[in-house]
């Protein structure tokens, strides 16, 4: 993996229409292979503090992510916008900040776009421009109190993202709202025109432009939808094909903190229609997108070409009640493992659906078929020399009504065990951390998280482990669980079990995966 970092200096007020352009690279840590809970195959900074995944947009072959990051300390700061790029959302080339605070604040989260038809007129030399929105948050104004302290920013770059100009003035300002942020950004050929979701308080606002320069707002969602235990967050609005239909529906994803089904932070969605104005829902339910604690402010990738057709997404693999306090050292949170979104139509409703992203079989090394086809009590899987830490696993359980709860145990020397599991009588899917391993950081890390999901007489399960995280897959993505946990040493045991009676299984693979730090 080519990995290497910009210089991590701070320019914390740099002029609001100058932007660095010190390209210098430099070799990123070799120590981070060995840092004892550094994740070996997700996106992790290679020191200090990032959350948000920003900016993501595909251009001229590059899978381009930006990330709030901040490169003094390793808890949030002043906000820039780091950046990678990856030809396979798999192995990553960190580059320099790209965009850093200036007089008009920290830069918060935001999208970039390939205008590829110079609308914006900032394009040269007949090169289509990259161009990012993103919120500025004037820090001082908001310690004031005042309500104006954030408006919506653009810079630009022609170079393919690797050095920017920022645009003198903002683009969008504030028309006395507190929480005024988020710009996801998109070109739409239905309509000719750029088409902005921008997270305002306890709705989304619409806004239209023809040159993203000019911005007029054209309407609104939520205010009486969905979730409203915290303030709104970083939307993304798409259409998206039913599966095994030729029929499109719209999709807007909306994260909220605190307020997630098991506190603090999570990404909700909204199934409906937007007719060029404003997207409507006849939604009554609350969706998640990840029933697990730690997937956040996730949005998917601008100008995914049409031979592909993916809709693809990360997301931040954290959470806020206790991202500060994690027991890492010389960095702090990771990405998501990129996915898929599916639209299903599943028991008469739809549903978001997320699958890993087939480009990560390439991580895939030596390969295990246990020799098991059924499991009563607890049953010992021999792993030979595969890491557990570091692995992807596929099991397909065949359960009798009576099963009580099923599944598999990861755990070590010292007792400390992650639980992966279905329970038949409450029909529900679960990850139980709470003995998993370090914890005391925060009184809200250990716990079970739970959500309810109906299986038919198979199950299955499709996990990846990487060192400190765990992301589980249910039949093909229907339904999804994203924990981070923190073991004294490595898990090295892989049990399967079933509580009541036996349980068959169907298939049993696991897969070593290769670290991109090598």
């Amino acid at each position: 993996m080519r990995i290497i970092i910009g210089l991590l200096a701070i320019l914390t007020f740099c002029g609001c229409s100058q932007q660095s352009k010190d390209t210098a690279k430099q070799v990123i840590s070799t120590s981070a292979e060995t840092e004892q809970y550094r994740l070996q195959y997700h996106f992790t900074p290679d020191s200090m503090w990032m959350n948000d995944p920003n900016g993501m947009v595909f251009n001229d072959g590059e899978y381009h992510l930006f990330y709030q990051y901040y490169p003094d300390s390793t808890v949030w700061g002043p906000m820039h916008w780091g950046h990678a790029v990856s030809e396979d959302m798999v192995n990553w080339e960190h580059l320099p900040v790209a965009l850093y605070p200036d007089d008009y604040g920290y830069i918060f989260s935001g999208s970039a776009v390939v205008d590829k038809n110079n609308t914006s007129g900032l394009g040269k030399d007949g090169k289509a421009p990259m161009v990012a929105i993103f919120t500025y948050h004037d820090p001082v104004g908001a310690e004031k109190g005042a309500v104006d302290y954030q408006t919506q920013g653009l810079a630009y770059s022609n170079d393919n993202g690797r050095t920017w100009e920022k645009y003198p003035e903002p683009v969008l300002k504030n028309p006395g709202i507190a929480d005024f942020r988020d710009p996801k950004v998109s070109w739409i050929d239905k309509y000719s025109k750029w088409v902005m979701a921008l997270a305002v308080q306890d709705h989304i606002e619409f806004y239209a432009s023809h040159n993203l320069l000019d911005w007029e707002k054209t309407g609104e969602f939520g205010r009486n939808a969905g979730a409203h235990g915290g303030v709104w967050e970083c939307p993304d609005l798409f259409p998206l094909e039913i599966e095994g239909s030729n029929d499109t529906k719209w999709v807007l994803l909306v994260s909220i903190n605190p307020g997630g089904p098991h506190g603090g932070s999570a990404t909700q969605y909204f199934i409906g229609d937007f007719d060029g104005h404003t997207f409507k829902s006849s939604q009554e339910k609350t969706k998640w997108l990840d029933h697990g604690s730690d997937n956040y402010a996730g949005v998917t990738w601008n100008g995914i070409p049409d031979s592909d057709g993916r809709r693809l997404f990360i997301g931040w693999m954290s959470n806020w009640l206790y991202a500060q306090q994690v027991p890492t050292e010389r960095w702090r949170s990771a990405m998501t493992i990129p996915r898929q979104l599916h639209l299903r139509l599943l028991n008469n409703d739809y549903i978001l659906a997320s699958t890993p992203v087939k480009e990560l079989k390439t991580l895939r090394r030596e390969k295990l078929t246990p020799l098991v086809s059924e499991v009563s009590g607890y049953t010992l899987i021999p792993i030979a020399d595969i890491s557990v830490m570091q692995s992807e696993m596929q099991f397909i359980f065949n359960f009798e009504k009576e099963a009580g709860d099923f599944g598999l145990q990861l755990s070590n020397k010292n007792g400390e065990k992650l639980k992966i599991a279905y329970s038949v009588d409450k029909s529900e899917l679960y990850i139980d951390r709470s003995e998993a391993g370090t914890a005391g950081f925060s009184d809200d890390f250990a716990a079970v998280h739970r959500t309810a999901y109906k299986a038919t007489e198979n199950l299955k399960l499709h996990v990846f482990v990487d060192k400190a995280s765990v992301e589980v897959f249910a039949d093909n993505g229907n339904a999804v669980l994203t924990d981070i946990f923190f073991p004294g040493v490595d898990y090295n045991k892989v049990e399967l079990f079933s509580t009541k009676g036996s349980t068959k299984i169907l298939d049993a693979t696991i897969w070593q995966l290769a670290s991109i730090w090598k």
